[in-house]
């Protein structure tokens, strides 16, 4: 039974993986997970210890990350890239998960302050924490 929850989540959190940048339909993701609506966000936060929309936020906000570190193309465009419809919301939640403002975090990467240290080891410092 609890094997059977565990898949339908993984399932339904796969789903938001790929469409990370699209709007989170609680409906259509419950819908995948076979489940109602209100019993899908109780089942994936017991699940994953978060909400569905908190993980999606999170995983836009790695997605953010990455592009600040890989590209140079400006903070906005980015934002939107990653699903979220206002600059000011993505800088809020920006700073909630990694501690620092999007334009300080990219120019602290710029900056070099991981160099020296190896790849996996930046990876996983530079992981939001929730």
């Amino acid at each position: 039974m609890i094997e059977d929850r565990n898949r339908r989540m993984l399932r339904a959190r796969d789903a938001m993986d790929r469409g990370f940048s699209q709007p989170l339909e609680v409906p259509a993701v419950a819908q995948v997970a076979h489940v109602s609506p209100a019993h899908f966000s109780r089942q994936f936060r017991a699940t994953f210890g978060e909400p569905p929309h908190r993980y999606l936020q999170r995983r836009r906000v790695e997605r953010a990350m990455e592009l600040l570190r890989e590209t140079e193309r400006p903070i906005t465009e980015i934002c939107l890239d990653v699903g979220f419809n206002s600059l000011g919301t993505f800088s809020r939640v920006f700073r909630e998960i990694v501690g620092e403002s999007p334009s300080t975090y990219r120019a602290r990467v710029e900056a070099g302050t991981a160099r020296g240290v190896p790849a996996c080891w930046a990876m996983a410092w530079m992981r939001p924490a929730s």
